[in-house]
Formats: structure tokens, sequence, C-alpha cells
């Protein structure tokens, strides 16, 4: 199966630059409108039959374009939910504090998922609930699937889940609002990144770092 892992469209928080993980959560801004309007085009070439979103209004804003053009209905799935800051929600993501955040996400991708973030979740348990949707997605037996999600737990899944995607890859590599990572594979075989944000990753086993980018061909 292909796929799509779609970062949200821009929010007021992302402005601001805060933490902010609690649902309903904000809307969109006027550019993140437009952000979402413009996906359906950004994602043309590819036959979308399954699409879901988290319970944040942000992904059902986001995924809302992306439905009407492919004539689907949007499954909200919980698992897909950012990663739970806990205690360190609504923080400035430079502060010292908010630092432990990502921290903690990029310790988990390397493998110490018993960790667990101040007031919040656990590796084990962000990874479970993410593998669980993408089993269900799997399952429907569609051809591609996007999941509507967001960029801290769409960077952590990958770098665990993608044989050719490693931490430091993940980590040097934000995802802006509606970045797509493309990745084929399934639960059972594992997962292979295609592309991430327009750029291609290296194929595991080739030169360079694994998860190395590489200009997309024209």
């Amino acid at each position: 199966m292909r796929l799509l892992l779609v970062r949200h469209a821009e929010t007021p928080s992302n402005v601001r630059h805060l933490l902010d993980t609690a649902a309903p959560g904000p809307a969109l801004t006027a550019l993140g409108e437009q952000q979402a309007a413009a996906l359906p085009d950004a994602l043309a070439g590819e036959d979308i039959t399954a699409l879901y979103v988290s319970p944040l209004i942000r992904t059902r804003l986001t995924a809302a374009p992306l439905a009407a053009a492919h004539g689907l209905d949007v499954r909200v799935r919980d698992g897909i939910r950012e990663v739970t800051a806990g205690d360190l929600e609504m923080l400035p993501g430079d502060s010292p504090q908010a630092e432990l955040y990502m921290k903690t996400v990029f310790a988990w991708a390397a493998g110490d998922t018993a960790l667990r973030l101040p007031g919040g979740e656990s590796g084990e348990e962000v990874l479970e609930r993410f593998d669980t949707v993408v089993a269900e997605a799997t399952a429907t037996g569609a051809s591609t699937a996007a999941l509507v999600s967001h960029g801290a737990v769409i960077r952590l899944w990958t770098a665990a889940r993608a044989a050719n995607v490693d931490v430091p890859f993940a980590a040097a590599h934000p995802l802006r609002n509606t970045g797509v990572v493309a990745l084929e594979g399934s639960p059972s075989a594992g997962w292979t990144a295609l592309t991430w944000a327009d750029e291609t990753v290296a194929p595991s086993g080739e030169a360079g770092p694994t998860g190395e980018a590489v200009p997309a061909v024209e």
C-alpha cells in the first residue's frame, strides 16, 4: 500500500510557536485555509481511496478539500493525534522546558519507548495507537491511504517504522504545514519512505547515511 502522512495546515499556535496538542485545538489561519485548498492539486496524481484525520479541528479542516475532491468520507481516529505535551502544553516551542518534548520524541524513535513525557504519554503508547490506524487503513485494501495528522507524531512514526529513515534525518527535517511523507509497504512487510516533503529518500543500503534526502526528479 502507498501511505501518505500529511501534516495539517497552519494554525495560530504554529505562528506563535506554541506546543498546542490538546483537543479540540485551534482552527486554521487564513494562510492555513489557502494551504488546505491547495492540497488537492498538490496530491492530484495520487489515487487516494481512504482518508483519515485526528480528532483535532485543524486536521479535519485541512482534509475537507481533499475529501471533496476525491468524494471520500473522512474517518476520524484518535490514534493519529499529536503527541500529547502533558505538563508542557502551550509552552513556547523554543523554551528550555519545551525542548524536552522533541528530545523525548526522538528518543522514542531511537528505541527508548518506555520514556514518558511529564504528564503525557510514553513512546510505546504513541506508536501503538498510530500503528493501529495504519493497520486499519491497510486492511481496507486501499491502494493509497492519506492520514492527515501532526508534525511530531509523523516524524516519530516514520523514523521508528521506515527502514530507510533514521533519527538524525527526521530530527533535521521538520515538516512544513501540509508537508507530506509518502511511504509504501505494509505492517507485516515493513515500510519504506519514498519522499519527504518533495525530496526523494534514498533506499536503505545505498551510499550515504540512512534516510539521506536527494533532490526529487523533475
